[in-house]
């Protein structure tokens, strides 16, 4: 009995000692504070804009913007920190903001820090660090992009069920700047030609603003007398018969299984429809006849979701049960599968709409054993996927949750930057946690890396996300090393109950 017993000591002991096994570590991020300034605090005027061109594309369900910008240092002395001020009332709406060097775009994204301003003041910064400071008389071209979520609205706010519908949006037809502009302008793309509604200026000569099918033009202004931060309000109304996607929350979880050789998702939506809302009931005949005829409609009807090559078991759940009004194409060797769904119901202006989709994929096409390492694993994956629609989606807020497999430990991550903008806001602003999660069988459970980010767009899509981590033989064998040592155990805990004599002897 007594070495049966030790053996088994000694066998779970080494299957659930050494917390190290799940210690964790994030990827090195730039930490840049939120620092709060006084609301009499002004940007040093130690910049100038010599000239700017914004180009606003209203064509999906939220405004997206670039700006380019060339700036020159006025100032005696090397400058690196330049300011983009945005109104208080738009700051917690700005997605996906990016500054690079126009002329350099390959060296990457700049550093990006937010300042806020005690009230009473009207408008907080982003503070921009540029990479080598600016030598006085030296100019640099940033390339600014970002979009601005929750920034349309229907107007009417109502409407009938047929009807077409209009969606206004306000801007500054002088862009608000924290420094000096000598000359600029804005483009604004619309969807169609039918704009029915915009504001005319008399900041320049001729007639402004120019127009040429669907794109008008605001400027250029000369601007050099112009104080900085003034702003002269705009308002332009125009017709987009699509709905306005936005999904309050997306669950996304990316859950790898080496033993089973497979990458699972499954993705859970809030969504809501910002168009109009239905000035009377809902009529089912009505719209039997807009969907015969394929008239235009604030409602959304349908989701396409393209998948990965080799992506199988699709599903499609809401709140009620699954869904049936689905269609899937597998993709054939390289070529991308696509899973079209309707909702329960068309969801018109103002309705809610959650479900939950998933699918399953070949770990091979997303996992490489690192260079050098017999232990060390790359996994590469998209960061955001989601429907591909030509209205777009906004996203208030995302959560990835990548579940690696029992003992993988020393965690890193990095989201994937290109030459161009990807729609995902700089590493400092993607909030990071690392935690267990437990599943059927588990001993000290999954290493989990929880990805935060507030504010993104569609523009994020296929967007890469790499981890890396250490899971050597030993993890592997974990599991069933457990599930052997606690049978054996058992049995041989019988095994010595059985054999203990209860029967009752005269001494």
């Amino acid at each position: 009995m007594r070495p049966i017993a030790a053996v088994v000591t000694a066998l779970c002991g080494l299957v659930l000692s050494s917390s190290s096994i799940v210690s964790a570590e994030s990827s090195p991020e730039v930490k840049l504070t939120k620092a709060g300034v006084s609301s009499d605090w002004k940007p040093p005027q130690v910049f100038k804009n010599v000239n700017l061109v914004r180009n606003t594309n209203l064509e999906k369900g939220y405004a997206r913007e670039t700006v380019n910008v060339v700036v020159e240092n006025v100032d005696k002395q090397p400058q690196s920190d330049y300011y983009l001020p945005f109104p208080t009332d738009l700051f917690d709406r700005v997605a996906g903001l990016e500054v690079r060097d126009k002329k350099a775009a390959e060296k990457g994204r700049f550093d990006i820090a937010t300042i806020e301003v005690a009230a009473p003041s009207d408008v907080n910064y982003y503070l921009v660090h540029l990479p080598e400071p600016l030598a006085p008389s030296s100019q640099i071209t940033l390339g600014i992009s970002y979009s601005l979520l929750n920034s349309l609205e229907p107007r009417p706010a109502a409407i009938e069920q047929t009807d077409r519908q209009f969606l206004t949006y306000s801007f500054s037809a002088y862009l608000p700047s924290a420094y000096q502009t000598v000359t600029q302008k804005t483009k604004i793309k619309f969807p169609s030609s039918n704009v029915p509604d915009y504001t005319t200026t008399d900041l320049k000569s001729g007639a402004d603003p120019e127009r040429q099918g669907s794109t008008y033009t605001y400027g250029p202004y000369d601007t050099a007398k112009a104080a900085p931060g003034t702003t002269h309000p705009v308002t332009v109304r125009y017709e987009f018969t699509k709905p306005v996607i936005t999904a309050s929350l997306l669950e996304r979880d990316l859950e790898v299984s080496h033993w089973g050789g497979n990458l699972a998702t499954e993705e859970r939506y809030w969504l809501r429809n910002n168009a109009s809302t239905l000035m009377n009931q809902f009529s089912r005949v009505e719209w039997t006849v807009s969907n015969y005829q394929q008239a235009p409609s604030s409602a959304i009807r349908e989701l396409k979701y393209p998948l990965k090559p080799g992506s199988v078991d699709p599903y499609f759940i809401d709140d009620i049960g699954n869904v049936s009004t689905s269609r899937y194409r597998p993709g054939l060797r390289n070529r991308e599968a696509s899973l079209e769904f309707k909702p329960r119901f068309p969801v018109f202006g103002g309705w809610n709409y959650s479900f939950r989709l998933g699918w399953n994929n070949n770990l091979a096409s997303f996992l490489r054993r690192a260079v050098g390492s017999a232990d060390s694993y790359v996994l590469k994956v998209p960061f955001l996927e989601g429907p591909k629609m030509g209205e777009g989606i906004q996203y208030e807020k995302v959560v990835l949750r990548v579940i690696l497999p029992e003992g993988a430990h020393n965690v890193r991550y990095e989201a994937v930057e290109g030459p161009s903008s990807n729609g995902l806001p700089g590493p400092h602003q993607i909030k990071s946690e690392f935690s267990t999660h437990k599943t059927f069988m588990d001993t000290l459970g999954r290493t989990t890396l929880t990805l935060t980010v507030d504010g993104l767009t569609d523009e994020a899509r296929d967007s890469q996300l790499v981890v890396t981590y250490d899971y050597s033989l030993w993890d592997g064998l974990r599991k069933p090393v457990t599930m052997t040592v606690g049978l054996f155990s058992v049995f041989a805990a019988l095994w010595a109950i059985t054999n203990i004599d209860v029967s009752i002897k005269k001494r």
